[in-house]
């Protein structure tokens, strides 16, 4: 990839993002420090998915929250799906997260630790140069994840405990339906609390909810919005 960043006619970079003025203010920043690449833009995951198939970009730009498919809502969710299926298919492609959603990466470290390609996370708070400095980095190869609070702590939860994380609070369902949902029994629902209060470190305590208390933590390091 260095030979990429020195000879600039040679990039390909996509940007996703949903809202057209920070798309175009992304593009319009990228081509100052890239006059020769071509730009490949997407405003949706899918849309991402099918120029990323026919493109073969060498760097990826993306907001974490956008919309799956055009008319349905922007969720950091989608982005961080799209991040897994990209890292997963394309092992040595460039990424650059630049979102205000940081902490929802905790969710994916494992998948960020093995990949292959550069890995670079820009706050939408940062400077452009700063933003600049990141895109660099990334086609150098390196990975820099420094600002996703909680990615370093230790803190390890499996994809099963996420799930029930997200179906009781994003959609609000009870240990029964998550069961029937996950096709589990109601055990090991209970069981996957267990394993993940013990990972955030939530305990009983007497006068407190242990379940408002779960989601609370859950929240703070990120694991659901």
């Amino acid at each position: 990839m260095k030979q990429a960043l020195s000879e600039k006619a040679l990039l390909k970079i996509l940007v996703i993002d949903d809202h057209e003025l920070v798309l175009g203010g992304t593009v319009d920043v990228l081509k100052k420090r890239y006059p020769d690449a071509e730009f490949i833009t997407a405003i949706n995951a899918n849309n991402a998915l099918e120029q990323i198939t026919v493109s073969q970009p060498d760097l990826v730009v993306m907001d974490l929250s956008i919309p799956e498919q055009p008319g349905m809502t922007a969720r950091p969710d989608t982005g961080v799906q799209l991040l897994r299926i990209l890292m997963k298919d394309y092992p040595h492609l460039n990424l650059v997260v630049q979102t205000a959603h940081v902490r929802t990466l905790v969710r994916i470290r494992p998948d960020i630790d093995s990949h292959k390609g550069g890995f670079t996370v820009a706050d939408k708070s940062l400077s452009t140069q700063e933003m600049l400095t990141r895109v660099d980095w990334a086609l150098q190869g390196l990975t820099h994840t420094k600002d996703i609070k909680g990615i370093h702590s230790g803190l390890e939860v499996k994809p099963e405990w996420l799930r029930v994380l997200t179906l009781a609070f994003a959609e609000g369902l009870q240990d029964k339906t998550i069961a029937e949902r996950m096709c589990i029994s109601e055990r090991m629902v209970r069981h996957y609390w267990s394993k993940l209060q013990d990972a955030l470190d939530v305990y009983p305590e007497e006068g407190r909810n242990i379940r408002i208390q779960t989601e609370m933590r859950a929240r703070e390091e990120g694991l659901i919005d």
